[in-house]
Formats: structure tokens, C-alpha cells, sequence
């Protein structure tokens, strides 16, 4: 959770958001129809009890079922899904989806899943992809904090681990909890989905899918952007990815996964490091590109153009107040940029400020 050559390939997106509803009338053997109805709801009940403890090797989760209730209603009201349904209902007509993780320290109200949400609302282009969104839930009271404010909210348990606290960069449950990830991107990929990852700490303010590169396989974020997308020397950061689901980025993910037995003290970026230039990984024939900070920034490097900026990412900043301080900072200014009539010429950021 913590941590321009990009312009000249042409963008192409990925997303189709249309979507077909079929509707069919029943205007004969109404009764027999009822009866039916009655049946069906009698083996669904049987088949979903409204108490059911979660079964982890089978990914099952707890969403809300979807009502004009109350907040705690939901929260009380719930049914058993996997974690494969989750994912059709936020997929797009390409299969593609956006994931996130997060616990009970970043779900609290006010700290960053509500800065998170927010971004999606106030940036351009961006509030329709909120029904692809998927929030992967590391505990029960994130999940139920979730669960108030999105309709895409899996719960992920780890037993034997709590995630709901502040963990720190580098500490051993941090290391567990970047490992649960890869893990859980590896299954996403496996059942035939793309995905963006996105780290909860980053500030979505434009629709990031034109300018992902149409012939990657495999696409991530840097800490610092040299110039060149191919070059896998670019400072990387593994908080915002695009990956296709395909052999190749199966079988690249769970190297990466495996490969963590062979490094135990780091955590998943800093693996990706050292196995992105081994013979194996070109043997699987992955391609991978990088993105340009002037489109996927952050603090270690901010973009140098609000007109094109896509997100904004609270990297290089340790401390979840910090990072809560200066995404605030990353708002306001966007919200200034809004009331604008012109381009801005010369930007400048009022973040990084805390984050340095």
C-alpha cells in the first residue's frame, strides 16, 4: 500500500461500457409461474443462510444485498458470493476490472478510502468507472466500512493474521498482507480477467484507459520515469499496474509469487526487481511497459502537467496521517484546476509538503 515517450504510442481504450439488458414477459401460466417463484426463493435460501462462515480456500466473501435499507441493515443483511461473482458484477464487457485492497486504518472515516472515493467522483471521466471498482477487504470492519459506501466490497480473510491496523512499510505484516495481494491478482488473472490494480492511496482524477499501451502485457507505475516505457530500469512501483489476462501474465505472476521463498525479507516490489531481467521471465516472453509520470504521478515524482494527469500517488511517504495531509492538498488543488477556464501553462503541486 505504500511505497514523453508514453504520448507517442497512441492510446487505445479498453473500455466498452454498455452493457444489454434483456427483458421477457410472462403473460400465460401466471400460477404456475408464482409457484415456481415460491420454489426457487425456498432453494435459494437453503442454498445462501444468512449466517455462514467464510470458507477462505474457496474465496467466498460477504457482500450487502442491494436495498434501500439502512447502512447496519446491510451490514447485517448478507449472503455468501465468490469471490468469481464479485468479479462479473463489476466487470466491463471486455473483462476487465479495477482492483484495491484495504483495511480497517485506511477504512476509517475521513482517512483515505473516503480520499480514494472522492477522486473518483470530482475527477474527469472517472465516476462511471466506480461500478468496476473492487475492494478487497483485509478485515471484517473494513469490509463493514465498505460496505456502507460501495457495492463492490469482498471480504478477504487471512486467518492467523490481523490486518485492520497501520502497517508499516517493510514490517513483517506488510510483507504478508503485498504477498496476499500478488496471491489474489494471480486467481484474478487465472479466471480470465484484466485488471488495474490501484493502491487506495492513490487520487484518481482523469479515466486512466487511453493512456494505457495497447501491446503490454504487463504495465506499471514508476517511482521515477526515465524516458523510456520499455525500459524495465525505471524506478517501478508496483501501486498502480494494467495486466492482461493471458498465459504469459499467468505464469509471471506466479513466479513472482514464488520467488518471495527465495527473498523472505522483501516485499513484492523489491522482488519484482530482482527477477524482472532474469532468463525465466524471458522465457515466458511477458512484455511489459512503464508509465510516464506526467500521466501516472506521484510524490516521489510529480506529474509536471495537471492538463494530463491521470492519478496521483502517495508514494514515498511513510505514516498514514502524512499521506492523508498532502492527498488533501492533491484535491484541492484539482478542485482549483476545475474552476479554471483556461489550461494551466506552469504547474505546481502543493504536495508533496508532509510526504518529503
Amino acid at each position: 500500500m505504500n511505497s514523453s515517450s508514453s504520448s507517442s504510442s497512441s492510446p487505445s481504450s479498453f473500455l466498452d461500457l454498455g452493457s444489454v439488458i434483456e427483458q421477457k414477459e410472462v403473460k400465460r401460466n401466471l400460477f404456475l409461474f408464482l409457484g415456481l417463484a415460491a420454489s426457487c426463493l425456498l432453494i435459494y435460501k437453503t442454498a445462501y443462510p444468512l449466517h455462514q462462515e467464510l470458507d477462505v480456500d474457496n474465496l467466498s466473501s460477504f457482500r450487502p444485498l442491494l436495498d434501500h435499507t439502512s447502512s447496519s441493515s446491510l451490514q447485517t443483511r448478507t449472503r455468501s458470493i465468490s469471490f468469481r461473482e464479485v468479479l462479473e458484477n463489476a466487470s466491463t464487457e471486455n473483462r476487465t476490472v479495477i482492483v484495491t485492497t484495504l483495511n480497517q486504518a485506511w477504512a476509517e472515516p475521513n482517512s483515505l478510502f473516503d480520499l480514494f472515493l472522492e477522486s473518483f467522483h470530482i475527477g474527469q471521466g472517472t465516476q462511471k468507472l466506480l461500478q468496476h471498482v473492487v475492494v478487497v477487504c483485509l478485515d471484517s470492519k473494513a469490509f463493514d466500512r465498505c460496505s456502507q459506501l460501495h457495492p463492490n466490497c469482498y471480504y478477504l480473510e487471512t486467518r492467523g493474521t490481523d490486518f485492520s491496523g497501520e502497517k508499516r512499510f517493510a514490517t513483517p505484516d506488510y510483507l504478508k498482507m503485498m504477498w496476499r495481494r500478488i496471491e489474489l491478482l494471480t486467481q484474478v488473472l487465472e479466471m480470465g480477467y484484466n485488471f488495474i490494480f490501484t493502491d487506495a492511496d492513490i487520487m484518481w482524477l482523469r479515466n486512466p484507459f487511453p493512456r494505457l499501451y495497447p501491446d503490454g502485457d504487463f504495465q506499471m507505475a514508476c517511482d521515477r520515469f526515465f524516458g523510456d516505457p520499455n525500459d524495465s530500469d525505471n524506478w517501478v512501483n508496483g501501486g498502480f499496474t494494467y495486466v492482461k489476462s493471458n498465459h504469459r501474465s499467468i505464469e509471471f505472476y506466479k513466479f513472482w509469487y514464488k520467488s518471495r521463498l527465495d527473498y523472505p525479507k522483501l516485499h513484492d516490489q523489491d522482488v519484482f526487481n530482482k527477477i524482472k531481467h532474469k532468463a525465466l521471465v524471458s522465457e515466458i516472453g511477458i512484455q511489459m511497459r512503464f508509465f510516464d509520470t506526467v500521466y501516472f504521478g506521484g510524490f516521489c515524482q510529480t506529474s509536471r502537467d495537471i492538463n494530463l494527469v491521470c492519478t496521483m500517488h502517495a508514494n514515498c511517504c511513510i505514516g498514514l496521517e502524512k499521506k492523508l495531509h498532502d492527498l488533501n492538498l492533491v484535491l484541492d488543488d484539482w478542485r482549483k484546476y476545475l474552476s479554471l477556464s483556461e489550461q494551466v501553462k506552469n504547474t505546481t503541486w502543493s504536495a508533496p509538503m508532509k510526504c518529503t
